[in-house]
């Protein structure tokens, strides 16, 4: 029998460290991610299980909040539980902790797309067989995120071929660094990021150029930012992402 809560180990290696020796933003959300995908690969829901019945499993909005930042060597634990459905969507949930606690928590929603009209098509059909546990590590209902006001920073990236995932675009953790790649380096080097939401809007595909821009919002601290992601041939947007930051 397949638990409801999935628990995935790991220990923090020298690669996924920064140069204070903390696991890298961008990694630590890797981490949850592939938990997800481990849990549903459990359920013959891996993304290449889905592709035989010719859909596939994308990511739609992510959440997550940090509370610690685990260090090169530590051993960490993140549970992960699908807790909701509507009918284009799937909520799942993490909290990830070690020994002293909670380090994060996180929500998520996913869709399921058509590989061949590449339109999202109803979580029923294909994930009826995956119990819920309707309780919310991170409660988020999964409003807009706003447009920005004003452009203080526009900095363009290639997608390099590694930047592609399985479904052969660019994976979901690429345009959340993207996006703190953007962020000032006083911010980079003195703080790091308490909360990061995101919208995934559009794909990029090998060979764009993403243009990643920021808004600095109220100008005091905790800084906070609004980012948007868009192709730089023709402004496609991509992602949306508000992210806050606390001093170290």
């Amino acid at each position: 029998m397949i638990d409801a809560i999935y628990k995935k180990p790991f220990i923090v290696r020298n690669v996924d460290i920064d140069s204070r020796g903390l696991i890298h933003p961008v990694t630590f959300v890797e981490h949850i991610l592939e938990a997800a995908g481990e849990h549903a690969g459990l359920r013959g829901l891996a993304v290449t299980d889905l592709f035989q019945r010719g859909v596939t499993c994308v990511l739609s909005r992510f959440h997550v909040r940090f509370e610690r930042w685990p260090k090169w060597g530590q051993s960490v634990t993140i549970e992960t539980w699908p807790s909701g459905r509507q009918p284009l969507f799937a909520v799942r949930d993490f909290i990830v902790a070690d020994e002293a606690g909670v380090l994060a928590v996180a929500t998520s929603s996913w869709l399921i797309v058509d590989l061949k009209t590449r339109r999202p098509a109803r979580i029923d059909e294909y994930l009826e067989s995956f119990p819920l546990l309707e309780k919310r590590s991170l409660p988020d209902d999964f409003a807009s995120l706003p447009a920005l006001g004003r452009e203080d920073v526009r900095l363009e990236f290639p997608v390099f071929f590694s930047d592609i995932d399985i479904n052969r675009h660019v994976t979901a953790s690429v345009y959340i660094h993207r996006a703190l790649e953007s962020v000032p380096k006083d911010i980079l080097f003195h703080s790091r990021p308490a909360s990061i939401e995101v919208n995934f809007r559009g794909e990029a595909f090998y060979g764009d150029r993403i243009a990643s821009r920021i808004e600095r919002l109220d100008g005091g601290e905790p800084a906070r930012f609004l980012h948007r992601l868009s192709r730089a041939a023709d402004d496609k947007e991509l992602t949306l992402l508000r992210t806050s930051w606390a001093k170290l």
